[in-house]
Formats: structure tokens, C-alpha cells, sequence
């Protein structure tokens, strides 16, 4: 008989509509590329040279203020610009096709410390990131150069961050980037052909009915290892009831979300006892227009496979093909779900200290 958990199958994504191939008998494969090294280096609370830290000089000149909890500032190198001449766009050839981008990038800085991730963070700490997130993006709603703000996270040098200081991005342009449109045409497909229903909050009931691929919960959201999943560990964070947009949450919901990302974060960090490697992203509606189908969503996307030192790329038939996984999101939920919430570095110390 077919068992899931033996043999190759694709699973379709609703979000993206593209397919996944999953092939759990892989993960019998012996392994013999190419392995990172842990993260072992140990951080100061401040470090000097660092430019993000509170009353260090940034790369521009200009020095950080003494801040105390969540601090922006303007990208000294942003990807896209708002004070640029307009393009012309008069040319019509339907091959080569070019469009300006204008926009702001900013720099948030999680905690003055450097040497904590969001993982060893207070919940108290977190929120005062959620809030922060939900004002910038209120912010961005008033700049008439801006039509959608990306929130993200890249954590770890294996996921090209330049700089191991706790801080997210924010990168707010006049055009919806590609992945975020091609979710919401998704949600509106959807919402179109079942009478307005939300694919999200069908697909978070579906999951939490379920609970084979629930990682955790509280009262207001459901982390899951979505059942399209890519990545080996990628998780998909979701309110339990419909909200397109982080202004459109209650203040319990944002210390609900605080409460979720603590906890997530954490069990990563244990899974392999390292400090795990990701890129996080917020997609919700942009901040102008009517997105009433866009459900609130986070995407963890952490591309270690096996170990603290082995991971995965999408190369070869990914690149060529569809995407390919090893581990099913089932096993990968359940090895998710069996972790503690507590630290392992915490656990060091508490040992240590005996």
C-alpha cells in the first residue's frame, strides 16, 4: 500500500499553486557534501564595533542613539530609493520589459544587546518588536511612495546576514513584490470561487482539526509545518481568525504573537542545539487598496536538513525542476513538536551552575 512516509509523492500549494516533490526514503542517503561550521562564537551584550549597537557609529558617520528597546533607522544602503527621476515607460517591447521601483529601506534593531536573538528575548521584549512593526507599517501607509511593506528577518551567516546583532528589515516599495502578489491573486482565486471564504482560515482550521503537522499554539495562532512545505523545518505562523494586516490586531493578539515567535524561535534553536539559521517574513495586505481576502501570515524559512552543519540547497532538479523535499512535514512537525521551550543555552547554565 502507498505510505506517505516511504514513498515520492507531490503535494500542491494553494498559496503559490506550484508543487513540491516530496521523497522521504532519501533521508537513508549518506551524506558526504558539504558541511558548515556551528556557531559557536560567544558575544558580548555590547560590542564596539558593531554598527547597530546603541551609541556605536553606523557605516555612514552618523552614531545610534543610547536606545533601550526596538530602534529604526533608515538602511544606510537601501535596495530602492523614493527620491529618484521616473522612468520612461514608453517602450513597448514585450520581451524586454523594465519597471522604476521606488521606496524606503529601513533597519530595526530588536534589542540593544548583542548578543541575544529573538529566541532568548523576553515575550515583554518581542511585543515591543510587534509594536513597533505595526507602527511602521501605519508609518508607511502615509508615503506616497510606497504601496507595500516587506518585513523580514535574516538570521545567521548561513543566511547571508552581514551583521549577528538581533535586527529585521523592512523594505517598502511602490510595487508589490512578486511572491506577496502572487499570494494574494491566490487568495482572491480562492475567496472568488468559495463565496468570499479565506483560504487561510479554511486551511488553519483544517490544520488544527488535524494536528499532524501543528507545531504549537495559543489562543489567538497555530504554527504548523505547512503540508507543502519546502524547506526541511519551514514553519507557517497563522491567526486563528481572519486578520489581513498587523494594525488590524488587538492587543492580545500581538502578545499572542510575541508568545508564538519566542517559542518558535526557541524550539529551533534547540533542535540541533545551535543558534538556527532562517529568513522570516511577514505577508500580509499591502497598506493601500482593498486586500480584505489577504489572511496574515509568517513564513520561517531555515535551511538546515540534518544537523547543526548540513544543509539543504536548492539546487539541480530544484532549480530545474520543482522543488524537492526529504523529511515529510509530518516527521518534521512532530520532531518540532517534541522539543522543550526552554534554551539550551539556559540549560548549559543552569547545569553549570550546579
Amino acid at each position: 500500500m502507498f505510505d506517505f512516509n516511504h514513498h515520492s509523492h507531490r503535494r500542491y500549494n494553494p498559496l503559490t499553486r506550484s508543487w513540491v516533490l516530496c521523497s522521504p526514503h532519501r533521508t537513508q542517503r549518506p551524506w558526504q557534501g558539504q558541511q558548515e561550521g556551528p556557531d559557536l562564537e560567544q558575544r558580548p551584550s555590547h560590542d564596539p564595533k558593531c554598527y547597530l549597537c546603541p551609541n556605536n557609529q553606523r557605516a555612514n558617520g552618523e552614531n545610534n542613539p543610547d536606545y533601550t528597546s526596538t530602534y529604526i533607522f533608515p538602511n544606510d544602503f537601501a535596495a530602492v530609493k523614493s527620491d529618484q527621476p521616473t522612468l520612461d515607460n514608453t517602450n513597448t517591447d514585450d520581451l524586454l520589459q523594465v519597471e522604476g521601483v521606488r521606496g524606503e529601506c529601513h533597519v530595526m534593531c530588536f534589542s540593544p544587546r548583542h548578543d541575544l536573538t529573538m529566541a532568548e528575548m523576553t515575550n515583554d521584549e518581542i511585543h515591543s518588536v510587534v509594536n513597533a512593526w505595526t507602527e511602521s507599517y501605519k508609518a508607511m501607509a502615509e508615503k506616497e511612495c510606497v504601496s507595500h511593506v516587506q518585513i523580514f528577518e535574516n538570521k545567521g551567516a548561513a543566511m547571508g546576514c552581514s551583521n549577528p546583532h538581533p535586527h529585521g528589515q523592512m523594505w517598502c516599495t511602490d510595487r508589490i513584490p512578486e511572491e506577496p502578489q502572487t499570494e494574494l491573486n491566490s487568495l482572491k482565486a480562492y475567496a472568488d470561487s468559495h463565496d468570499g471564504a479565506c483560504m487561510l482560515c479554511n486551511y488553519a482550521s483544517r490544520e488544527l482539526a488535524d494536528k499532524e503537522r501543528v507545531v504549537m499554539e495559543n489562543d489567538s495562532y497555530v504554527c504548523v509545518v505547512p503540508f507543502w512545505a519546502v524547506w526541511p523545518f519551514e514553519t507557517l505562523v497563522l491567526p486563528k481568525v481572519h486578520v489581513s494586516s498587523l494594525p488590524q490586531m488587538t492587543d492580545e493578539q500581538k502578545t499572542d504573537l510575541a508568545d508564538i515567535l519566542r517559542r518558535m524561535t526557541c524550539r529551533y534553536d534547540n533542535l540541533f542545539e545551535c543558534s538556527f539559521p532562517y529568513s522570516m517574513g511577514i505577508h500580509q495586505a499591502p497598506v493601500r487598496g482593498e486586500f480584505d481576502y489577504s489572511h496574515l501570515h509568517i513564513h520561517f524559512y531555515p535551511p538546515l536538513l540534518r544537523s547543526a552543519t548540513v544543509r539543504k540547497f536548492l539546487v539541480g532538479f530544484e532549480l530545474l525542476g520543482e522543488p524537492q523535499r526529504d523529511l515529510t512535514p509530518e516527521q518534521a512537525a512532530a520532531r518540532l513538536r517534541d522539543l522543550s521551550e526552554t534554551h539550551y543555552k539556559h540549560k548549559i547554565e543552569a547545569e553549570a551552575s550546579l
